[in-house]
């Protein structure tokens, strides 16, 4: 049976030499095979094969990122006509938003994003100041609703995403419901605004109404240049949890931070993050040469997207309670003397075991700070 294959143009940012290089991207589907090809040059840059979980073809569209070997790839443009034939029309980016009263139903949202079959490219809390809803909202402007609207969206943190899907624009409106909770309890009530929404105003979330929308509101959240909007983080009493990738893979995230707020922790600061190889052994260090698992330690946290978590608890010690509640380090250990704990029910083993959790209560700014001011510039 032929190897189905596709092309695509990706970049890769060369810290070293402080360039950046274009390759010709092959992907073959069967094998699970890649080659890549420098532009420049014509030679092979590398030929391997990757695990079935780590790269799959709803991995790969314009825009997205790919981590291979440890270098974070950016896919800018199909390869071939072949390519852009078979996959342009199936893949659509749209902006969604969870609002202030949304929030606290972080992980419920989230959870009903990944059960509708989106793809999650992008995520991050932030807040927005009057200016900025004026200029985000300013199609409404004439509206009587509008200051409303402002004074709304401006009271409390938002959860902004990128989601990728067969037409997404149309079938995340349609998986959010009407913009009125109560009709949208009559006419859609397993939508999102069915479950969570309030009124007309706090329902829960937002969606880009055209392609066109989503391009600019997109752009307005997640600019291709210049700085995006400053993240939530608090900091103090903090420590940081890390949704590994094979967990953000595999549909977990709502789960994981659902569990999080069940059990009485808060979400101060979210992102959604591709670390390059140089990131994660820098933030791994500390654990070289101790564990046996360094390695792949190193290899799970670059093998995609993983989510950053500022968590708060009303505690003096947030860090030893969350240690708690992520469990031992291994998974089977944890199934047989903490089962209800995070790497119990979520992970796979030492190495693919949910989530990262800060170890040391002196840890916990310096964990957060990395993710949420050194790496988030």
């Amino acid at each position: 049976m032929d190897d189905e294959r596709y092309a695509f143009v990706v970049e890769w940012y060369e810290e070293i030499a402080g360039r950046t290089r274009q390759f010709q991207f092959f992907y073959y589907v069967n094998s699970k095979c890649i080659e890549m090809f420098d532009l420049k040059t014509r030679k092979v840059f590398l030929r391997t094969s990757v695990k079935d979980n780590e790269i799959t073809l709803p991995d790969l569209f314009i825009g997205g990122s790919i981590n291979i070997l440890g270098r974070k790839l950016t896919i800018i443009d199909y390869g071939e006509e072949y390519t852009r034939r078979k996959l342009s029309e199936k893949k659509e980016k749209t902006l969604g938003m969870i609002k202030p009263d949304g929030v606290e139903k972080l992980g419920q949202i989230l959870d009903e994003i990944y059960k509708r079959g989106f793809l999650l490219t992008r995520l991050r809390m932030c807040c927005l100041d009057r200016n900025q809803a004026f200029r985000f909202y300013e199609e409404h402007r004439d509206k009587p609703f509008f200051n409303a609207l402002i004074d709304y969206i401006t009271s409390g943190p938002i959860i902004v995403f990128e989601i990728v899907n067969t037409n997404a624009v149309d079938n995340w409106r349609e998986a959010i419901g009407p913009t009125d909770p109560s009709r949208a309890r009559t006419v859609a009530p397993t939508s999102i605004r069915a479950q969570y929404g309030i009124d007309v105003t706090r329902n829960v979330v937002h969606g880009s109404d055209s392609a066109a929308s989503a391009v600019r509101e997109l752009e307005f959240f997640f600019p291709s240049s210049g700085p995006m909007l400053p993240n939530t983080s608090k900091g103090g009493n903090c420590t940081c949890c890390l949704i590994k990738p094979h967990a953000v893979k595999a549909g977990m995230t709502g789960k994981i931070i659902s569990a999080i707020t069940e059990a009485g922790f808060r979400i101060g600061a979210a992102q959604m993050m591709v670390l390059e190889k140089a990131n994660a052994e820098e933030f791994l260090e500390v654990y070289k040469g101790v564990v046996h698992e360094y390695n792949g330690m190193v290899a799970e946290l670059t093998a995609g997207a993983c989510i950053a978590l500022e968590v708060l608890s009303d505690t003096q010690n947030t860090v030893q309670v969350f240690r708690e509640l992520a469990g031992p380090a291994d998974p089977e250990i944890a199934r047989h003397l903490r089962p209800r704990t995070l790497r119990a029910i979520f992970g796979v083993d030492k190495v693919k075991n949910a989530v990262h959790c800060t170890d040391l209560p002196e840890d916990g700014q310096l964990e957060d700070d990395y993710f949420f001011k050194i790496l988030d510039r």
